[in-house]
């Protein structure tokens, strides 16, 4: 009895084999249609993989969006220092075109000013508390400077006169200084020059104040106004500015003209020192007529 049974399961094996390779063979031939069983068969397998493959999608997907986030945080670290680079080398290159341009200026400046004995200076002090008063150069007695030098700036535009000078440094009162006895003799450049005085300066405005104007002049706006040469400090025709208000004065007997100034007080960088060269009035005549 066992010995059938045995027989048997054989049996079945072999037939199930036979069945197994007939269906293989079956499934392999070139047909335009399928079995239901193979259909059955395909969709459930097809189901099986779907199952497995969105995980495995989601999980490669996964791994590849953090590699790509890494390699964006570290394209954006090298972009960001590529861009501190940028600004710094921007304001390099603004900063030496802005140079070039003063020196530029200059150049043609010295060659306008051959009728004086001038020093090229540098701005190295000013003061916070007295922005508008004062500078400091790096130019002093040894170079050859000296006390009540004109002092003008790149754009040939007066900005006041050396008041103390040592061995290496000098030390300029500017125009905005309001002391009573910071004043230059001026002139507007008319058909016939009006002369009066700068004195004093209108901080809310930026304007310097041109005094002691004849009552009658008929100043009109945007003349040109320049250093009239007439005192002992400053040499004729060096740019101060130009016209934009003129007034009476508080008593009506003379005019006042607000000039708004060639330099820019508040941006000062290189200078120009400027010697007289023509002869002053001897100060002993000056006491024999007083």
């Amino acid at each position: 009895m066992p010995s059938f049974f045995s027989n048997k399961k054989l049996i079945i094996l072999l037939v199930s084999i036979i069945i197994l390779v007939a269906l293989i063979g079956y499934s392999l031939s070139d047909r335009e249609r399928i079995t239901g069983p193979e259909r059955v068969m395909r969709d459930a397998v097809g189901w099986v993989q779907t199952v497995f493959m969105k995980p495995a999608h989601f999980a490669a997907g996964f791994f590849e969006n953090v590699r790509d986030i890494k390699d964006i945080y570290n394209e954006n670290q090298l972009l960001k220092a590529r861009l501190e680079e940028y600004a710094q080398i921007s304001v390099e290159r603004n900063l030496l075109r802005n140079e070039n341009e003063t020196l530029r200026q200059m150049l043609e400046l010295e060659e306008s000013l051959n009728d004086y004995l001038i020093r090229p200076a540098v701005v190295i002090h000013r003061n916070p508390d007295l922005w508008e008063q004062h500078v400091g150069l790096n130019r002093g007695s040894q170079h050859g400077v000296d006390e009540n030098m004109a002092v003008i700036d790149s754009q040939g535009g007066l900005i006041g006169k050396v008041k103390r000078v040592s061995e290496f440094t000098s030390f300029v009162q500017l125009l905005s200084d309001n002391d009573r006895t910071n004043r230059v003799s001026a002139q507007i450049l008319m058909d016939e020059p009006e002369v009066g005085f700068i004195e004093g300066y209108d901080t809310e405005r930026g304007l310097l104040i041109m005094r002691k104007l004849d009552i009658e002049a008929n100043i009109e706006l945007n003349q040109m106004v320049t250093t009239s040469g007439l005192g002992d400090v400053y040499p004729s025709g060096l740019l101060i500015g130009e016209v934009v208000e003129v007034v009476p004065d508080e008593y009506g007997l003379t005019q006042n003209a607000y000039i708004k100034p060639t330099a820019d007080f508040a941006s000062l960088d290189y200078v120009y020192i400027i010697e007289r060269s023509s002869a002053t009035l001897d100060p002993a005549l000056l006491e024999e007529d007083s």
